[in-house]
């Protein structure tokens, strides 16, 4: 009797902690191109809709750049505490309906993040159709 309970309470906390699992939290970003992490940038909900804002910046020499080509009342911030992910709304086990600013460039996509497993994220920004675009996907910082 003590061994069917204990497999079902396991079997419960197991299926729980799957259902917990959350887009929010810290993310490491890696650059497309080298493969090197960029950032951590760190996803909150916020009066019912998901954005992402760089909390670091992993290589030291860029720490202290601004956001020169970003667009409106983001020009010439730092780049350190921009919110690059804006008004991603829940759809299924998906967030989407938001977009994503690229603050080398300074252009804003149409974006969708998705959990991959508890502890990667896939991050798609396109533009028009999701067909044309990329997809990153970070990691989890504990």
């Amino acid at each position: 009797m003590k061994k069917i309970l204990l497999t079902f309470s396991l079997i419960a906390l197991t299926v729980m902690s799957v259902a917990a699992q959350d887009v929010t939290g810290k993310w490491k970003t890696i650059d497309d191109e080298t493969g090197e992490a960029k950032s951590i940038v760190e996803i909150y909900k916020q009066n019912g809709k998901v954005y992402g804002k760089i909390v670091e910046i992993l290589n030291p020499a860029k720490r202290n750049v601004k956001c020169d080509k970003c667009p409106g009342e983001d020009k010439n911030k730092p780049v350190l505490g921009l919110v690059i992910i804006k008004g991603l709304e829940k759809d299924g086990d998906e967030y989407n309906d938001g977009t994503i600013m690229d603050p080398n460039n300074g252009k804003v996509y149409k974006c969708y993040i998705e959990l991959d497993g508890p502890n990667k994220l896939d991050v798609r920004g396109y533009i028009g159709f999701s067909l044309l675009g990329r997809t990153q996907t970070w990691t989890r910082v504990e």
